[in-house]
């Protein structure tokens, strides 16, 4: 026996629609896997050999604390330990290192290059790590670091980062804590100078930075126009990066 029907029938309430997916970015990772890249980890093991042999050869020409306080020296360490870690990264099929920390090693090896060679290459007297005061002679040792340090190493971080590394991965926002350094090394330099003699040849490494030459105002604003260059140096890294193709097929 069935119920019988009601006369009036109560509003039955709406059904929802679909629900509304929100875009959500997916790692890579967790569509493609990982996978090895030999050639890119043999590059990246030359490069950091390259700095690691350079740095080596300054320690060797003069004083290790003098060699170790240099901007381009402290640049090249830092990317021999990165371009190390990704070598073995890249070798192992894991995910590849942050790209602030990828991006920061290249800034500060390019700046280094670049200071080098506008400011530095042709001062006089001639710039030397070392206590020489005479320009290095090609083929020389001290010619030899300098070159490794300022040309190779800097030229093979870019091509790296051309020929092998991803695009798209370097962000606007990460800029700001890339000048973190430079202005920690100005912080570094001035208190350095100010615990050695007055008249010390190692007391400033660097002209543009020589309070004693230009005075605390004139240094400072060397200091500005070069934190500027190195900011303007990022952004244009950033843009360049969202800008070229992806060099690789796979995002590992």
């Amino acid at each position: 026996m069935t119920a019988p029907i009601p006369r009036e029938i109560p509003d039955l309430p709406a059904v929802p629609g679909p629900p509304v997916l929100l875009p959500a970015p997916v790692p890579a990772t967790a569509v493609v896997a990982p996978v090895r890249r030999p050639l890119a980890a043999l590059f990246r093991l030359l490069i950091a050999v390259a700095a690691a042999g350079g740095v080596a050869l300054e320690l060797l020409l003069g004083a290790p604390a003098r060699i170790l306080s240099y901007f381009s020296v402290q640049a090249t360490v830092l990317l021999a330990v990165v371009m190390l870690l990704s070598a073995g990264r890249a070798w192992r099929a894991r995910r590849p290192l942050p790209s602030a920390v990828t991006g920061a090693a290249l800034l500060y090896a390019l700046t280094s290059a670049l200071v080098y060679h506008l400011l530095l290459g042709h001062a006089t007297p001639p710039f030397s790590m070392t206590d020489a005061t005479t320009p290095p002679e090609r083929w020389h040792a001290q010619w030899t670091a300098l070159q490794v340090l300022h040309i190779l190493v800097p030229a093979a971080a870019l091509l790296d980062w051309l020929l092998l590394t991803p695009a798209a991965r370097l962000h606007l926002r990460q800029t700001a804590a890339w000048l973190l350094y430079p202005l920690a090394y100005l912080v570094f330099s001035l208190i350095r100078a100010a615990f050695l003699p007055p008249d010390g040849p190692a007391r400033y490494l660097y002209p543009f930075l020589d309070v004693t030459a230009h005075g605390y105002r004139s240094t400072l604003a060397n200091a500005l126009l070069l934190g500027l260059a190195i900011y303007t140096l990022a952004v244009l890294l950033v843009a360049l990066d969202h800008i070229r193709p992806t060099p690789v097929r796979h995002r590992c």
